[in-house]
């Protein structure tokens, strides 16, 4: 019995150090460039309104923007990976689980608070958004094409150059919003088809 354990210990080591070193194939090209058309449709809508949104309004569009692009990115990246990874699915998709999360978790800590307790500051959140997912790419870089760091490059930079023009006039603006993530998404989904197109043989 200690042997079997033992065996299958093994086993798992093995399978994590595999997937540690295998590239994250489970982000499609198309879902991404969607996500980016859906940001910068939302802004198109929120900045056609009269009167403009609310700060509550605002942010509340947004954040069921992102669980909407979140919920279709989750859909495909379960997908994906069972298609690309075969049998190593699980172990490679909770390496890249491990690296994303506390980003996510921290964005929706800060929405949550900032919301509940400081309403006031509501203006900033688009730049810190737009932070966070650029320190998300960077974690998951050993595992994603190496190229996404630009992508990660564009966020992080743009986080505080919206935080900048938002300080003097922080009634909200959709398209500091919709323009970086638009533009965010729309290049994430291409880097990832050329990347995915080095190694046809894989990507089916």
């Amino acid at each position: 019995m200690k042997d079997l354990n033992r065996a299958l210990s093994d086993i798992s080591d093995i399978k994590s150090q595999l997937a540690a070193g295998t590239m994250f194939r489970g982000f499609g090209p198309a879902v991404m460039a969607v996500t980016g058309i859906l940001a910068l449709t939302v802004a198109a809508i929120q900045s056609w309104l009269s009167p403009p949104a609310t700060a509550y309004a605002f942010t509340a569009t947004w954040v069921i923007t992102a669980m909407a692009a979140a919920g279709l990115s989750i859909v495909e990246v379960v997908a994906r990976s069972r298609r690309q990874h075969g049998g190593l699915a699980d172990a490679i998709l909770i390496n890249a689980l491990e690296q994303l999360l506390p980003a996510a978790f921290a964005g929706i800590a800060l929405t949550a608070v900032i919301w509940t307790f400081a309403p006031a500051i509501l203006w900033t959140l688009p730049g810190l958004w737009q932070m966070l997912v650029a320190l998300g790419l960077f974690a998951a870089g050993r595992t994603l094409p190496r190229e996404v760091r630009w992508v990660a490059g564009w966020y992080m930079i743009t986080g505080p150059v919206v935080l900048m023009l938002t300080a003097s006039s922080p009634a909200p603006d959709p398209w500091v919003m919709g323009l970086p993530f638009g533009i965010g998404q729309l290049a994430l989904a291409a880097v990832l088809k050329l990347a995915y197109g080095e190694y046809p043989a894989n990507d089916r």
